[in-house]
């Protein structure tokens, strides 16, 4: 009997062996170079934040087993691109980016941020700012003729979203999207300033007069000191927005996505969240398509293909 059992117990564990082995011959993460590439839009990659970037790297490699590297991305085009054209295997990106990359590239979510990984929470705002010292805007509804800085046409937070609470702000102009990013129009001037930060830092300078940006950016860069609660003014708060995601390339296999998903799920280190994701306490929990949809719908009634 005991003799049974042994062999019974050896042939499951060959069993067992025979899969993981099989997973791993499947998996090939990183592709014909043995590289995994991560790309970061310039809000991720800031100065401050490249230590727990690298510490992600590092983490991923020994799970992946193979180099990893990361980029940094101009904007998130330029991310879409490397992921379509397998420059880079996964990235870091907003809602409209997302949606944007599915169409052009294949790209797929698999986790998205969330405060205390609770899947409720995976959420942030759009905020409009001025310089607290601007006594002539106090509202969403001060803004016409004043200079304006998107920050990137891809960017939810910081371009679909506050585009469209304007609209909703003022429905008598009979606004657009080509209307509010033209100069001269609702606008004195407007124009794109390539990142959160690049917009806080042009108002508290006084460059523009109001800038978007996500709230979760804006409180983090206060966090680290890299702008004061009293430099600026919040004018008016979006609803809520699905939160960022981590995608992958179309050219990753269901093997690695698997394993991506393990490891970002499970990942724990503080720094990471708190610098790179700008979201103290934050973790990744496990997303699809349909957790963007709202997001899908808005630009399409904004870009007016609905």
């Amino acid at each position: 009997m005991k003799k049974r059992v042994l062999k019974m117990m050896m042939a499951a564990a060959m069993g067992l062996f025979a899969i993981s082995a099989s997973a791993e011959e499947g998996a090939n993460p990183g592709g014909e170079d043995g590289v995994f590439t991560i790309a970061y839009a310039p809000n991720e990659s800031t100065e401050q934040s490249t230590d727990a970037r690298n510490g992600l790297a590092e983490d991923l490699s020994e799970v992946l087993g193979c180099e990893v590297e990361e980029i940094q991305a101009s904007d998130y085009n330029a991310i879409i691109e490397a992921l379509r054209t397998d420059k880079a295997d996964m990235a870091y990106m907003g809602p409209l980016a997302l949606a944007l990359g599915v169409d052009r590239a294949g790209i797929e979510p698999i986790v998205m941020k969330a405060e205390d990984g609770d899947p409720e929470k995976a959420i942030y705002h759009s905020v409009l700012i001025t310089s607290a010292a601007n006594e002539d805007i106090n509202s969403i509804e001060d803004i016409k003729g004043k200079t304006m800085a998107f920050v990137d046409p891809d960017s939810t937070s910081g371009n679909l979203v506050p585009t469209a609470e304007i609209m909703k702000a003022f429905p008598d102009e009979e606004l657009n999207s080509e209307r509010l990013h033209t100069n001269g129009d609702f606008f004195e001037a407007v124009s794109f300033s390539g990142s959160h930060q690049a917009g806080l830092q042009a108002v508290i300078k006084g460059d523009i007069d109001i800038a978007p940006i996500s709230d979760q950016i804006l409180a983090s860069e206060i966090a680290n000191g890299n702008a004061n609660e009293e430099d600026v003014k919040i004018i008016h708060e979006s609803g809520a927005i699905p939160a960022e995601a981590m995608v992958v390339a179309e050219s990753v296999d269901d093997e690695t996505r698997q394993i991506l998903k393990d490891f970002l799920t499970s990942y724990d280190n503080e720094e990471y969240f708190t610098q790179v994701i700008k979201k103290e306490g934050a973790r990744f929990v496990e997303c699809d398509m349909t957790d963007y949809e709202p997001i899908i719908e808005l630009n399409n009634i904004i870009n007016g293909e609905e």
